[in-house]
C-alpha cells in the first residue's frame, strides 16, 4: 500500500475520531463529569518505569482527551499532548483548564510531530493503550520518536497486547465465556476496516464519519522498529490486567483493574527504550 493510500485512511480515522469525541466526552467510561482521577488509567509498573517526572519535558503522543496527559502534569512534568483530532484537542484543552493544570496541546498527525512541535526535544515520549493500531508504518513512527527525544531520553509504550486483539468470542454466541483465536496476531496483512458507529465506550451512536482503519502490529515488529531507529530496549513487561472489563467473565483485582480468571495470559505490555 502506498504512502498516499495510508494518508487517505488516516484522514478517514481523523474524521472518525472527531466524530467520536462528543460521545466520549459525555460517556461514563471516561467519567469526565465526576471527580477526575487520571491516574486510574495507569498500571503501577508504569510509574516505576517512568521514574521521577517533576521538571521533565513529557510528550504524550495520540493523547485523545488528554486524560493521561493530566496525570503527568499533576506529577510536575511540563506536559504536552499531541493528537490529530481537532475535536479531541479542543476537549483536552477544556479539561485541562477545568482541572487547573498547565498542559500544552497540539493538533497534528503523529508523523508530522517533529515539525508541529518546531523541533522541541523531550525527556520522555509516552504513547499507548490503543494508539499504535491506528498507525500504518511503525518504522516511520519510531524515526519520529527518535527525533523528538533528547539524548538519553526515554520512550515508553504501554499497549494492548497483540494477543488481546487476536482473541474474540465464539461465533454465534455473542460475548460468551469462551474466547478463541479469531484474528491475526502478526501485522503485515494490511488495514482492517471497522464500522465505528459505536465505539468502545457507552453512549449513543457516532454521528458522521464511522469508517475506521486499524493495523495489527506484533510485538516483534514494535521492538524491531524501536531498535532500528537507534533506541535501546531496556525493559519489556507483560501484564494480565486491563483498566476496564473487556469481556464479561473478567474479574476485578486488588489494583482495581480486571483480568481473566483463567488462564493467565498477557493483555497489556509496557516497553521502555532509551535514545
Amino acid at each position: 500500500m502506498t504512502s498516499a493510500e495510508h494518508a487517505r485512511l488516516m484522514r478517514a480515522n481523523q474524521a472518525n475520531w472527531d466524530a467520536r469525541t462528543p460521545v466520549h466526552v459525555t460517556s461514563r467510561f471516561y467519567g469526565l463529569d465526576e471527580d477526575l482521577d487520571p491516574e486510574r488509567w495507569f498500571a503501577a509498573f508504569e510509574w516505576e518505569d517512568l521514574g521521577e517526572l517533576s521538571g521533565r519535558d513529557v510528550l504524550h503522543l495520540q493523547c485523545h482527551l488528554g486524560t493521561e496527559t493530566l496525570a503527568f502534569a499533576r506529577r510536575g512534568a511540563r506536559a504536552v499532548g499531541l493528537d490529530f483530532s481537532a475535536a479531541s484537542v479542543t476537549a483536552a484543552r477544556d479539561l485541562a483548564a477545568k482541572s487547573g493544570l498547565d498542559v500544552t496541546y497540539v493538533q497534528a498527525n503523529v508523523y508530522d510531530a517533529v515539525k508541529a512541535l518546531e523541533g522541541r526535544r523531550f525527556d520522555v515520549v509516552y504513547t499507548g493503550k490503543g494508539a499504535l493500531c491506528y498507525l500504518p508504518d511503525l518504522d516511520r513512527w519510531a524515526d519520529v520518536v527518535a527525533g523528538l527525544l533528547r539524548p538519553g531520553g526515554r520512550l515508553y509504550v504501554v499497549e494492548f497486547h497483540p494477543l488481546l486483539h487476536a482473541l474474540g468470542p465464539k461465533p454465534g454466541l455473542g460475548e460468551g465465556p469462551e474466547l478463541l483465536l479469531r484474528h491475526d496476531y502478526l501485522g503485515g496483512a494490511g488495514p482492517v476496516h471497522r464500522d465505528a458507529t459505536h465505539t468502545y465506550t457507552d453512549g449513543p451512536a457516532v454521528e458522521g464519519a464511522t469508517d475506521s482503519y486499524e493495523w495489527m502490529h506484533g510485538m516483534g515488529e514494535v521492538v524491531t522498529a524501536v531498535t532500528e531507529a537507534g533506541m535501546s530496549v531496556r525493559r519489556l513487561r507483560e501484564s494480565d490486567e486491563l483498566p476496564w472489563p473487556r469481556w464479561p467473565r473478567m474479574v476485578r483485582t486488588d489494583s482495581g483493574w480486571w483480568r481473566l480468571p483463567e488462564p493467565r495470559i498477557p493483555l497489556l505490555y509496557g516497553l521502555l527504550a532509551l535514545r
